[in-house]
């Protein structure tokens, strides 16, 4: 059993989540959840980024009384209740203001002075800052006086003396490794966006600021805070129990999923302090694209088109989540839009995957008093089970949920043409009942397989298609293997209930 250790990004907590967002959850947590179906040992962080100036910002604008800590705690509230809503598996939810990430950004910190002193120096600095990266920008940043992710706020110009990390003595180790594949960064596109900066050439880093109210300490001088990106990018290590002996149970991490935007702190920066600690670098970061609303990138700071609450209630969070990692995608940008929501709800999951479990379960009801008559004979079906799991294991294995999400739906399409092919009420009619067995059984067998693949993309509507077929053991002890050989001869089906019920769908 392989330990697979996965992270998302942890989120500022100065606003509500949007769509952007909740694609880069549910993509982790399908991933989470299709290792757990391999049989992988899998632990699963999510958490919340809570020291920043935006934080001190957003709970003055809100007229929060508690400041800074009342709003992070409401924050932390909001965001859990959505992402438990969009059904998240994580193992662990970190805060950056918890204890244990406090101790771990000092101790790391600390560890790269005594192995690295001469990488941390004292200097003057001036620069543009956009509050909502939280981020000096540098002039290919800024477009009109603006910077690129956050257009509609302004820069401001700051001179500070702050702590520095020499970053630029990193870049042909980290091009090496990077171009070498020991530091994976995928997809293609932002691997080769990585590898251009680092041919242009670093700078070195401010990681700190003069004294913010709200922030953690820098080692040895209180006049100074450790600047946020600095801070947030440790939480995957002190999630993990670092300093303390054993952290290496689940260090390094196996996947840091990411927005596209911050890749130059997950591919840069943060290896190259793991670096100067001598510690491991994570194995894989997975840069997913953005949700789009007529062609803009969602935002906190431009206004958000959909909010999550309105699209769960459109159709349920198994559709929201289908419809994020099959039509938006986890790797390019792609659109949101309700008439693309309430087509594939209606195509898919609807006409093809939910007709397909009602119609197979009725029959073998109608037919056979619910329960499965038999093992299988050699079919085309089977064949296109067998096909299917092949592409769909390729797929999920190269974090290709688009395809692996598009493999479930070609199958029961497949399937529902198989009804069509056998007429299954036509053999009961003349009795053919040897053939009928043959074909409830390929037809159970394939709705079973679906449950199992399906799950890490709708959670809840695979769990009660599996508890409609009356499996003799629950679907999360399911594993890959298993499903390529389902015996499901005896299996007491009954009839599912409505899974995509198209009440109000045009």
């Amino acid at each position: 059993m392989a330990k697979f250790y996965l992270t998302t990004a942890i989120d500022y907590s100065n606003g509500d989540p949007h769509l952007g967002h909740a694609l880069e959850k549910v993509g982790a947590d399908c991933i989470a959840r299709y290792h757990r179906l391999r049989g992988d040992q899998v632990h699963f962080l999510m958490g919340m980024d809570e020291h920043s100036q935006s934080v001190i910002q957003a709970a003055a604008r809100a007229g929060v009384p508690g400041g800074p800590r009342e709003w992070v705690d409401r924050m932390a509230a909001t965001f859990a209740d959505y992402w438990r809503r969009l059904e998240c598996s994580n193992d662990d939810w970190i805060r950056t203001t918890e204890p244990r990430h406090v101790r771990g950004v000092i101790a790391l910190l600390e560890r790269i002075q005594q192995q690295r002193p001469d990488d941390l120096y004292v200097a003057d600095y001036e620069g543009l800052y956009c509050t909502g990266c939280e981020e000096f920008k540098q002039p290919a940043q800024i477009v009109n006086g603006h910077c690129i992710e956050h257009p509609t706020l302004d820069l401001i110009r700051t001179k500070e003396r702050n702590h520095f990390f020499r970053l630029s003595a990193y870049g042909q180790r980290l091009l090496t490794l990077i171009s070498s594949g020991a530091l994976r960064v995928e997809p293609a596109i932002r691997r080769n966006e990585v590898v251009r900066l680092l041919e242009d050439g670093l700078q070195d880093v401010s990681i700190s600021r003069q004294r913010l109210p709200w922030g953690i300490p820098f080692p040895g001088d209180n006049d100074q805070t450790v600047y946020v990106w600095f801070d947030a990018l440790i939480n995957y290590l002190s999630a993990t129990g670092f300093p303390d002996p054993g952290y290496e149970r689940l260090w390094p991490a196996d996947l840091h999923v990411v927005g596209k935007g911050i890749t130059r702190f997950h591919c840069v920066i943060w290896p190259a302090m793991l670096l100067a600690a001598g510690l491991e670098l994570p194995r894989l970061v997975w840069a997913h694209g953005y949700v789009q609303w007529e062609g803009a990138k969602m935002s906190k700071t431009a206004g958000t088109a959909v909010s999550v609450a309105a699209a769960i209630e459109r159709h349920g969070a198994d559709a929201l989540r289908y419809f994020l990692l099959r039509e938006v995608g986890f790797e390019n940008d792609g659109n949101f839009t309700w008439e693309r929501f309430d087509a594939r709800y209606t195509a898919d999951l609807a006409d093809t995957f939910g007709n397909l479990v009602s119609r197979s379960l009725s029959m073998v009801e109608r037919y056979r008093r619910g329960v499965v008559p038999s093992d299988l004979a050699d079919s085309p079906l089977e064949r296109a089970g067998q096909e299917t799991i092949a592409a769909y294991t390729r797929a999920m294995d190269a974090n290709e949920l688009q395809e692996g999400a598009a493999r479930i739906i070609e199958l029961a399409s497949r399937a529902n043409r198989y009804v069509e092919e056998t007429a299954p009420w036509k053999l009961a009619k003349e009795k053919r009942d040897t053939e009928l067995d043959v074909v409830l059984a390929n037809l159970v067998r394939t709705v079973a397989r679906l449950a199992a693949l399906s799950a890490p993309f709708i959670p809840e509507k695979a769990a009660a298609v599996w508890a409609a077929l009356g499996a003799p053991r629950v679907l999360g002890d399911v594993r890959l293997r298993d499903v390529r050989t389902l015996s499901v001869r005896g299996w007491p089906v009954s009839k599912a209930p409505p899974l995509f019920p198209k009440d109000g769908v045009d």
